[in-house]
């Protein structure tokens, strides 16, 4: 299907904001907004959110991403993506503004943006549906038990690692102080925030179950295999009944990804995500 792409600019609070549109001919009543994670702005790691956007609409559905405030060509402080709700809902009404047809819309997010997608969606009812890639959970507790568990054990396998022993070419003292390191903060249970009430008391993964049980609509989540982020993630579901009931629900879609890194680098891991994606969008 044919579509146009247009830029966007609108405001959230008193900083101007812009993204791109990719509409279409004849819309769906159901789009997506791709929110941009970490330091980096609406096109995405190696254009994934161009590509991703474009991929929709040729399929009938609306694409929009953008950069939120701080980043990219937005203007305004920058800030994490715990503190995005106020640009999400700015862009849902001018996503809603700009595609008359639409009734309601899809977040798709990678990393921490699908962490402020899960953090937002529950509060606002035009959401009906979640793409989370690669969710951030992190915390000191749950990247030492990842690390040790998916990157030390495998590496004391690795026959070149004993090599750069034997050859004096490996600190050993130095990797013994980080291992230790990792050993007592996997140990250690999480600390509970300080003060601020409970919102604030909890802690990253708490508040993203939390938002997930709040949240009704249905959810595809997709997970790379070669990826901390990701184990991370899953070993924290696996470790809570909570999580375990919540991602085990009818509404939740699981699809995996062995090979893949952190941002689906490649062509086919790219192509394959796009697929899931608008499948799963028209499936319902």
């Amino acid at each position: 299907m044919t579509f146009d792409e247009r830029a966007l600019h609108f405001s959230c609070h008193d900083a101007a904001l812009f993204g791109v549109l990719s509409a279409p001919a004849t819309a769906s009543a159901r789009g997506v907004l791709i929110i941009v994670g970490g330091p980096q702005y609406r096109a995405g790691s190696h254009r994934q959110f161009t590509l991703l956007a474009r991929s929709l609409a040729q399929r009938g559905i609306p694409a929009m991403r953008f950069d939120y405030r701080g980043m990219g060509d937005s203007e305004g402080s920058v800030r994490d993506f715990e503190a995005v709700g106020d640009d999400l809902r700015a862009a849902i009404d001018q996503f809603f503004s700009a595609v008359p047809g639409i009734e309601e819309v899809v977040l798709w997010g990678l990393c921490d943006a699908a962490s402020a997608a899960l953090l937002y969606a529950g509060g606002d009812r035009r959401v009906c549906g979640l793409v989370l890639l690669n969710p951030w959970v992190r915390t000191e507790h749950g990247i030492a038990r990842t690390t040790l568990k998916h990157y030390y054990f495998r590496r004391l396998l690795e026959a070149a690692l004993w090599r750069k022993i034997v050859q004096g070419k490996f600190n050993l003292a130095h990797a013994a102080g980080g291992f230790v390191r990792l050993v007592r903060a996997a140990l250690l249970r999480p600390a509970t925030r300080q003060g601020g009430g409970a919102a604030a008391a909890a802690a990253l993964p708490e508040r993203m179950c939390a938002g997930l049980h709040q949240f009704g609509g249905k959810v595809l989540l997709i997970l790379s295999g070669a990826d901390l982020t990701a184990r991370e993630f899953s070993g924290l579901a696996a470790g809570s009944r909570r999580w375990r009931r919540l991602l085990g629900a009818p509404r939740v879609t699981l699809h995996q990804l062995a090979k893949a890194d952190h941002t689906f680098s490649r062509r086919a891991w790219r192509d394959q995500v796009a697929d899931w994606t608008g499948e799963w969008i028209v499936s319902w």
